[in-house]
């Protein structure tokens, strides 16, 4: 029994990658191309290229505005020398409500124009070859993100020789362009109250009863409430559009609001979509070339070199060992020395080395895994695989029947260690290889001092460089129990094996059960109250399972056999029940005591604003964040010095998969949870944010904010208070 579980935990831990993309990849979902309007190009003359995007049916992509989620395309140009690439041009977006947000985007297929401009001294002839690299967000109610590298062959003219227009793309461009807004021909003013905005164009000649399916787009990520309706109101004056304002507590409304209004126009000719450019679009900040994949590094860990990074993952795989998720399965592995404590010196060190073998397996099986997954667009970072309920479940499963043999349940052999026994019934180098395997899967839930940094360097190198960092980090969390079995002198002072061992294992088989209960609430963050009450069944399927099968010991063939066969029944129902589990909840995190739930845009608007701001990335997976929550940011005195500095906590809640919190700590040069961050604001007159340790105290987080000044209470709000 314990076998099957074990099989089916690491199995689904395998395939929780894309598990946690819904079993999607970006190329099945985005078909992208590089086209170009002319046939051939000249020296010195622009031309027009498009990224041609088209979505799967019911999948949209982002406006550079995405509304209340989501990412806008990039584009980062990789060009022959000389040329230049221009800003893109945007096609007028559409509303895309999903569940209570609403995004702006485009469905089925649209055109990002971009125009380009080759150098005078061009060579005729010889072809010249444009690349662009495209990453995108593509949703749907999951998200996934991708990435496309694109490339066109173009000819080169001779001066002065007439190239036209490409005749297979020519069509593409003249509906790319007659998407695009243009400046609107009324004057548009801005109204605003402490709740509203009203926009009014002056277009008398529009007809009331020939126009429909207004909607405003303003470039402002934070401007207006995405989702709210927009009343439009048209006569004989013009039409007025009110709106709810996205930041009512800002002192000074905006004077004007820019952006694309578009409506429906019923002509003699059928509807027309119309969309107008209102006042100037910001420019947006284009990624520099041949560098838009590479996550920006903190200015401590610039200097990250390869040897730097395996020092950091060694250490980082030492302290793992003293992280609270590493301790039943290493007290486990530790018992089992004492049952092999008469054995031969040499037999005790093979174990040592089986079990170092299984951490190195499990943690290049996992990299490579991540890595590839990540390589074909994933946005997944270190722990992914417990973003799946999935994984999450077989875990919890296979933790209560360890638990359930060690309290005497169910005899699988007589080893102390019981998972290596069970598993292999013989000597115990099979068990202590997948005491090994087991220990790393279930130390990813936790993220150590020095591993953040060499994590996420490792996970932007060359696979060989990153697969090397990794295998550090695994020998580190395996060194202590290799160095107890490889020293005599400790050998020596184990007790013997004796019937106190019983009463030992019973014991320990209580923070096994500790363990899985904190695996079922994980579970709970990710799955609906239905979800939750099939995995708890799944848990009495274990128990039924485990003692059916305890049943069938010693008695006759035939109702050992029925015994047995009940107990696979029943945990090939549990595998059925494990993997129908799918997420239910988005794991955003709810406003309270001053919290915030994460989002770029509200990062970003509270960044223009000039206020402090605190940032806690975190996952009900992870350990060391709940620990650190609990000891730390949830005292009563980190959050009085939160409120008196006026400091907006902002929560990312990275439980299930959220491509906007991988991109954020892709930036920051991680790829895993915690991270904390503080941006101090005009208050201290500094731009970059201060990054706190991985292991927080009150202490340090009083000392971080002491940096601050204290406001007066007007300024000091919470932000519930407001």
């Amino acid at each position: 029994m314990i076998r099957f579980l074990a099989l089916l935990a690491l199995s689904l831990s395998g395939l929780a990658g894309a598990s946690a993309q819904g079993l999607k990849l970006p190329s099945d979902l985005v078909t992208a191309s590089l086209v170009a309007e002319p046939a051939a190009i000249r020296p010195g003359e622009p031309f027009t290229v498009g990224i041609r995007m088209v979505m799967r049916p019911n999948w949209h992509v982002y406006w550079r505005n995405p509304g209340d989620s989501g990412l806008p395309p990039e584009v980062g140009w990789s060009l022959p020398a000389g040329f230049a690439a221009g800003a893109l041009d945007w096609p007028a977006p559409h509303r895309i409500p999903v569940a209570h947000l609403m995004n702006f985007g485009y469905e089925g297929e649209t055109v990002l124009l971009a125009q380009v401009t080759p150098p005078e001294a061009l060579a005729p002839g010889k072809p010249v070859t444009l690349k662009a690299h495209l990453s995108y967000l593509v949703c749907e109610r999951e998200c996934v993100p991708g990435t496309a590298d694109l490339r066109l062959a173009l000819p080169v003219a001779q001066a002065g020789t007439s190239t036209g227009t490409n005749p297979q793309t020519r069509a593409l461009f003249a509906q790319a362009r007659a998407a695009l807004p243009v400046p609107s021909p009324w004057p548009v003013r801005t109204a605003a109250t402490k709740d509203r905005l009203t926009l009014t164009v002056e277009a008398p000649g529009l007809a009331p009863d020939a126009v429909s399916g207004v909607a405003f787009f303003p470039y402002a990520e934070t401007a207006i409430e995405n989702a709210a309706a927009q009343d439009v109101q048209i006569d004989s004056a013009g039409l007025r559009l009110s709106l709810v304002r996205g930041n009512p507590d800002d002192a000074a409304p905006p004077a004007t609001l820019p952006g694309v209004l578009t409506f429906d126009e019923a002509t003699p000719g059928g509807t027309v979509r119309r969309a107008y450019a209102v006042g100037e679009a910001p420019a947006l900040a284009a990624p520099a070339a041949d560098t838009m994949a590479a996550p920006v590094m903190p200015p401590e860990e610039d200097g990250l070199t390869l040897w730097s990074a395996v020092g950091l993952a060694f250490l980082g795989g030492l302290v793992l060992n003293l992280m609270p998720c590493v301790f039943p399965v290493l007290s486990i592995k530790i018992l089992s020395l004492v049952r092999h404590s008469g054995e031969s010196p040499a037999r005790v060190r093979l174990h040592g080395v089986a079990y170092t073998a299984g951490v190195l397996a499990a943690f290049l099986g996992l990299a490579g895994l991540l890595i590839g997954l990540k390589g074909a667009g994933a946005g997944l970072g270190w722990g992914f695989q417990l973003q799946s309920p999935v994984v999450v479940a077989a875990l919890a499963y296979l933790l209560f029947g360890m638990g359930l043999s060690l309290s005497g349940v169910v005899h699988l052999g007589g080893g102390i260690a019981g998972l290596g026994d069970g598993l292999t019934r013989r000597a115990g180098l099979q068990g202590s290889f997948f005491t090994g395997v087991l220990a790393t899967v279930v130390a990813t839930p936790c993220t150590a001092p020095f591993m953040g940094s060499a994590v996420g360097f490792a996970l932007t190198q060359a696979p060989a460089v990153g697969l090397a960092v990794f295998a550090s980090l695994g020998f580190g969390l395996a060194l202590p129990f290799l160095v107890l079995t490889a020293w005599p002198a400790a050998l020596r002072a184990l007790p013997r094996p004796g019937a106190w061992m019983d009463v030992l294992k019973g014991v320990l088989a209580f923070p096994i059960y500790a363990t899985a209960a904190w695996l079922i609430w994980v579970l709970a963050q990710q799955v609906g109250p239905s979800g939750l009450l099939a995995a708890l069944f799944g848990l009495v399927l274990v128990g039924f399972a485990a003692w059916v099968w305890e049943r069938g010991h010693g008695a006759r063939p035939a109702w050992s056999w029925i015994a047995r066969g009940t107990a696979l029944a029943a945990l090939a129902g549990l595998a059925l029940l494990t993997v129908s589990l799918s997420h239910d909840r988005d794991g955003a995190v709810a406003r309270a005591d001053g919290t915030e739930a994460f989002t770029q845009a509200r990062l970003d608007a509270l960044l223009a604003e000039g206020r402090p701001v605190f940032v806690n990335m975190t996952a009900a997976w992870c350990i060391s964040c709940q620990v650190n929550e609990r000891t730390a940011l949830g005292t009563q005195a980190v959050r009085d010095a939160l409120s008196t500095r006026g400091v907006v906590y902002l929560k990312g809640d990275w439980t299930n998969q959220n491509p906007e919190i991988t991109a954020f700590l892709a930036r920051h040069g991680r790829s895993g949870v915690p991270l904390y961050l503080l941006y101090a604001g005009k208050y201290a007159g500094k731009t970059a944010p201060v990054v706190l340790p991985q292991i927080l105290t009150a202490g340090t987080v009083l000392d971080a904010l002491a940096t601050l000044p204290a406001l007066p209470r007007s300024a000091a709000l919470a932000p519930q208070e407001r």
